[in-house]
């Protein structure tokens, strides 16, 4: 189930909390709990049956071997997750539903988005990112996502969208070998090893920019400093690791790849932890 993996997806959701507003302690736990408990698990897990990876995959360097029980258990917490999502709003329960199908998409044998690249990042890229921090936001907020929507709610969706899909090539980098050999026609297979750190660089970029205008529209600039002061840490690993692998293409490893999503989703979660509390105690 992977659930150490969605660690990585919780900046979206800090992101989320500090922009709502009358959030309620029980509706934060329950939307919390919804996601990272439960809905993100259930896809992990339906997508381990379905790919059965021998290699190393999403920091599991020697992932186990799965059987039917995987599958049954997947379904099972996404019902879970739904009906804690009925607590929320019928509107959020639905949105975990949307979510849900599309990532089974990704991975099933009969659709399977895995094998086209295009349609596969923009699954991760709407749906991991925009897509459940609006859903998300709405929900913290306890009102319709018609009720909360404005342009910098859409922006900070695409904020989330772009740090997500920056990193998406980055986990794919040193599994061409597999990938091919199971058929899977990845981003990062089309973008080959190089271009993947060139188009991580370009979304990131992107989405520096936007976090730019999402913190002056609002008139607190001083977030987005502190965001570059989080992501200078970030930038060193992923230029450190573009110059070894453009010395040596083996370096495009799992280890590696590691290590960049590590420094990357810890220096997010750290910087919205620290635009949480700012909004909260208003400082």
């Amino acid at each position: 189930m992977r659930f150490f993996f969605s660690f990585f997806l919780l900046p979206v959701y800090v992101f989320a909390l500090s922009q709502a507003k009358g959030t309620q302690t029980l509706r934060a736990l329950l939307v919390f709990t919804c996601w990272h408990f439960f809905i993100y698990p259930a896809s992990n897990g339906y997508n381990s049956y379905f790919d059965k990876d021998e290699g190393s995959i999403a920091l599991l360097e020697k992932p186990p071997s799965v059987d039917k029980s995987l599958y049954w258990f997947s379904l099972f917490f996404d019902l879970i997750g739904f009906l804690l999502g009925l607590l929320v709003s019928l509107e959020f329960a639905l949105a975990t539903v949307i979510y849900g199908l599309l990532s089974k998409m990704y991975s099933h044998p009969t659709i399977r988005l895995k094998k086209n690249p295009i349609a596969s990042f923009l699954v991760v890229f709407i749906f991991q990112g925009a897509f459940v921090y609006w859903a998300s936001l709405a929900a913290l907020s306890g009102s319709g996502i018609t009720e909360v929507w404005d342009s910098n709610v859409f922006i900070g969706g695409m904020i989330c969208s772009c740090l997500i899909g920056a990193s998406y090539p980055l986990t794919q980098v040193y599994q061409h070998e597999e990938d091919t050999r199971r058929g899977d026609r990845t981003l990062s297979l089309l973008l080959g090893i190089n271009g993947s750190f060139v188009f991580s660089g370009i979304l990131f970029l992107t989405g520096v920019i936007l976090v730019f205008l999402y913190w002056q529209s609002k008139e607190i600039i001083s977030n987005f400093w502190l965001f570059v002061l989080f992501i200078l840490p970030v930038l060193y690993v992923f230029l450190s690791w573009f110059t070894k692998v453009l010395r040596n293409s083996t370096n495009a490893n799992f280890r590696n790849m590691s290590r960049m999503t590590l420094a990357s989703g810890t220096a997010m979660l750290l910087y919205f932890l620290v635009v949480y509390f700012r909004a909260l105690f208003k400082i």
